[in-house]
C-alpha cells in the first residue's frame, strides 16, 4: 500500500484507495474539479487538456483522459480552475473573452490550457500567423462552433508573451522521483526507479504490463474498461529517457517523449522530424514515447518505417544483460515483437546519415493532422556516380508488420538514378507487398499509394539529398487540378 502525493493547482493532495487504473480526468471530476471536461475519452478532442510539470521540469499539455493517476505522483498539475486569481481572469482567459473565442464553451477549458502552454513557449513569440508551430499547438483541440478563427487570434496574441508566474516558478526544476509501489485491492502499480527493479518484476509476474506514456494503454482503460492487475511504469528510470549523440551515432532512450525527439530531430535528424510533424497532437506527443510506439507493434506505426530505413538497432535489456537486434528483426508478426519474457526495450541506436544520402519520410492519412496512417513510408538511397549503391525502402500499412520492400531494393541497386529505374522499383513494391483492405483504404489504394510515394521521393530528391518541410507548410500537398480523379480498376 502507498499514498499518492502531488499538487493540483495551488493545492497539495494525498490519495489512498483509488484504483491505479483511474484516470486523472476521472479523479478530477469525481472530486468536484469539473472545469476539466470529458469529450471523447480517447485523446482526440482535447477537452480534457491539463498541464503537467514533469520530473524534467518541463511544462507539457496532456490529455487527462489517458493519464493514469499514479503517473502524476510527485508532480504538479494545473487545471483550468487554477488559473484565475479570485475574480481576476488569467490573461489567456481574458483574451478568449475579448476575442470571442468561445461559443458553446464545452471545448473552451481544453483550448485555454493549450493556450497557456503556448504562453510559456518564448520561441512562438515572433511566429508568423501561418507558422506550422501555431497549428501544431492547437491541433489536439477540436471546436465545433467557432471555426477556429477567433481562437487562433488568441493564440497569436498570447503565444510566448504572458507566462504565469506561479507556473513559471515550478519549471526547470529536475526531480529524481523515488520508486513507487501502489496497491489497491488486487490491482498493483509499480514505478521502479531502476532498470534492475523493473526487470525483476517482469521476470516474476506473468500479469505484468509495461506502461510509459499510456497514450495507447489508456484506451484499454477508457474504451475497453480493462482493469489491469499489475502495471509497471518506466517513467522513473532516468537512464531510459533522453537522446545521446556520440560521434556519428545516436542513442534514443525508450521513454523519450516524442516532443523531445521532435525538437532534437529538427536539426539532428530532419527525416525523422518530418514524420513527427504529422505523428499526432502535441498532447499525445508529450506523453507518447519511442519505446511505446515500437512495442505497440502496429503495422501502421509511424516511427518504425523511418527506423527501418535508417538501419536502426533495438537495444533490449533482460536477465542475461543487453542485446542488440536489427530493427527489421524486431517485428515478428501482427502486434508481436521479438522481446522474450523478462525483457524490455530500453532504446534504439543508429548511425546518423551523411549529408549525401537521399532520404524521405511520408505519411498518408484521411485527415491532414491527428490521424492514423493508411500508408507510411521512409526511404534511404545512396547514389554514387549516377548509380544507386544502396537502398532501403520501408513501409507501414502494407503488411502485418512494418516491413522493408527487399525485392524493390534489389531492383534499385546498381541501376542508374533515373525515373525509369524508380518506375521499375515502384512496380516491384506493388508486386511484392500485399496489403489488406479496411476502413482506412483498400488494398488497391494502399498499393498504388506505396508506389507513388516512391515516385514522389525521386522527384523530391532527384537533385538534392533531402527536402525538409517548409516552416509554413500546414497541410498536405494537393494536385494542381483539384478535380482530377483516378479510376480504380
Amino acid at each position: 500500500m502507498a499514498t499518492l502525493r502531488f499538487h493540483v493547482d495551488d493545492e497539495f493532495v494525498e490519495i489512498e484507495d483509488v484504483p491505479p487504473t483511474t484516470t486523472v480526468l476521472q479523479w478530477l471530476r469525481a472530486t468536484g474539479r469539473t472545469g476539466t471536461r470529458e469529450g471523447c475519452a480517447e485523446g482526440d478532442c482535447g477537452a480534457c487538456t491539463v498541464l503537467l510539470i514533469d520530473a524534467t521540469g518541463r511544462l507539457r499539455s496532456v490529455n487527462s483522459c489517458l493519464l493514469l493517476l499514479p503517473q502524476v505522483d510527485g508532480l504538479r498539475l494545473w487545471t483550468v480552475q487554477g488559473l484565475a486569481r479570485g475574480d481576476a481572469l488569467h490573461r489567456v482567459q481574458r483574451a478568449m473573452v475579448d476575442l470571442h473565442g468561445s461559443q458553446c464553451g464545452y471545448c473552451t477549458p481544453g483550448f485555454v490550457m493549450s493556450l497557456v502552454e503556448a504562453a510559456h513557449r518564448p520561441e512562438l513569440a515572433d511566429a508568423e500567423a501561418d507558422d506550422w508551430r501555431l497549428d501544431d499547438q492547437l491541433c489536439g483541440n477540436l471546436c465545433r462552433c467557432t471555426g477556429y478563427v477567433p481562437i487562433r487570434a488568441v493564440l497569436r496574441q498570447v503565444a510566448g508573451t504572458c507566462p504565469d508566474d506561479r507556473i513559471q516558478a515550478s519549471l526547470d526544476r529536475k526531480t529524481q522521483l523515488p520508486g513507487l509501489y501502489y496497491v489497491v485491492g488486487d490491482q498493483r502499480f509499480h514505478a521502479p526507479a531502476t532498470l534492475h527493479e523493473a526487470l525483476t518484476i517482469l521476470a516474476t509476474r506473468d500479469d505484468a504490463r509495461v506502461v510509459s506514456g499510456a497514450t495507447d494503454l489508456g484506451l484499454d482503460v477508457t474504451q475497453r474498461h480493462v482493469a489491469f492487475s499489475c502495471l509497471v511504469s518506466l517513467d522513473r528510470i532516468e537512464g531510459l529517457r533522453g537522446i545521446t549523440v556520440r560521434g556519428e551515432r545516436v542513442r534514443i532512450g525508450a521513454t523519450t517523449p516524442l516532443t523531445d525527439l521532435e525538437r532534437w530531430s529538427e536539426t539532428g535528424l530532419p527525416v525523422l522530424h518530418r514524420m513527427l510533424r504529422y505523428f499526432g497532437s502535441r498532447q499525445i506527443k508529450h506523453r507518447a514515447t519511442v519505446g511505446g510506439n515500437l512495442c505497440n507493434a502496429s503495422p501502421i506505426g509511424d516511427l518504425a518505417p523511418v527506423l527501418l530505413a535508417l538501419d536502426a538497432e533495438a537495444l533490449i535489456a533482460g536477465p542475461d544483460g543487453l542485446r542488440r537486434l536489427p530493427m527489421d528483426e524486431f517485428f515478428v508478426d501482427y502486434r508481436r515483437i521479438a522481446l522474450q519474457k523478462g525483457e524490455l526495450l530500453v532504446g534504439v541506436e543508429l548511425d546518423l546519415p551523411d549529408g549525401d544520402r537521399k532520404l524521405g519520410a511520408y505519411k498518408v492519412s484521411r485527415r491532414r493532422e491527428l490521424d492514423i496512417s493508411a500508408v507510411s513510408a521512409a526511404f534511404a538511397v545512396d547514389v554514387e556516380d549516377g548509380r544507386i549503391r544502396a537502398a532501403r525502402l520501408a513501409y507501414g500499412g502494407m503488411a502485418a508488420t512494418p516491413v522493408r520492400a527487399r525485392n524493390a531494393e534489389s531492383a534499385l541497386v546498381g541501376q542508374p538514378w533515373s525515373e525509369e529505374t524508380i518506375d521499375a522499383a515502384a512496380a516491384a513494391v506493388q508486386e511484392e507487398l500485399h496489403p489488406l483492405s479496411d476502413h482506412r483504404g483498400s488494398a488497391w489504394y494502399r498499393s498504388t499509394v506505396a508506389g507513388n510515394l516512391l515516385r514522389g521521393f525521386y522527384v523530391e530528391t532527384r537533385d538534392r539529398p533531402f527536402r525538409p518541410l517548409p516552416p509554413r507548410h500546414t497541410g498536405t500537398v494537393v494536385a494542381d487540378d483539384p478535380g482530377q480523379t483516378v479510376e480504380q480498376p
